[in-house]
């Protein structure tokens, strides 16, 4: 029987919420897994309990929106591990429910550049690592929105940089073609999360009101992850959307 070395994965925002059901995924499917986000301390934790079930994670506090720290993080991997499989671009941030011109210009620069200079910052080093690496290739896996199709009332900044998203992911599954990289996006709708649990009371609706919406659990996103993260190279899953059945999303909400 032929030992495979276990396969490397790096998920962003892994601290919490869907980043954390992801990270336990891999690990659970064999995967070694490095932990980044801002806070220290829930990534140690969690690192903590994939060490104590035998499975293999790293911590590594990043700051993506900081090229010095997304560059200490790729050569935090590359000197433990030597490569990457598969980066899941999750980390992300969104901006008050507000009419354009009332949103204060500083939090309309922090959801771009955690959104989009962020993701695109880690898509760059992935995407340079897994050239160089031996053998070559890798899947970086981004986490998009359905508000990369639609957008809610008064959230411009997020919609936008959920496009962005869209758009990065597309030019990496052509540029990536030469090099054995693929990609692929995932369109979250309504994952319950402890920053999305102020949805289950009521969200701003195109119609004027506020109602409470239909929630699903982050695992299920996290199974789409999985599998996608187990799809050989020669196959992808370019956009898929994972959103609560009921929510008001298709149909007239």
């Amino acid at each position: 029987m032929t030992n495979h070395p276990p396969k490397i994965a790096l998920v962003t925002g892994a601290g919490s919420g869907i980043g954390r059901a992801a990270t336990l995924g891999l690990l659970e499917d064999g995967f070694s897994v490095v932990l980044a986000g801002r806070r220290a301390e829930p990534l140690q934790a969690l690192a903590a309990e994939a060490e104590a079930r035998g499975q293999t994670a790293l911590a590594v506090p990043t700051d993506v929106t900081d090229p010095a720290s997304v560059e200490a993080l790729f050569a935090a991997i590359e000197q433990r591990f030597g490569r990457l499989d598969v980066l899941f671009n999750n980390a992300g941030v969104n901006a008050p429910a507000l009419p354009m011109d009332e949103l204060p210009l500083e939090k309309w620069f922090g959801v771009l550049n955690t959104n989009v200079s962020g993701v695109f910052l880690c898509a760059r080093a992935a995407f340079g690592l897994m050239r160089r690496q031996t053998p070559q290739g890798g899947r970086i896996i981004n986490n998009g929105s359905i508000s990369a199709h639609v957008p809610r009332p008064f959230t411009a900044p997020y919609t936008m940089s959920k496009h962005a998203v869209t758009g990065l992911t597309k030019a990496l599954a052509l540029d990536g073609r030469a090099f054995g990289i693929v990609a692929s996006q995932i369109d979250i709708g309504n994952a319950l999360t402890e920053l999305s649990e102020r949805m289950t009371r009521g969200v701003l609706q195109a119609n004027g009101t506020t109602a409470p919406e239909p929630m699903m659990d982050a695992r299920h996103v996290a199974d789409a992850v999985r599998h996608i993260a187990a799809m050989p190279l020669s196959a992808n899953v370019l956009n898929m959307t994972v959103m609560a059945s009921a929510m008001p999303f298709v149909g007239r909400g």
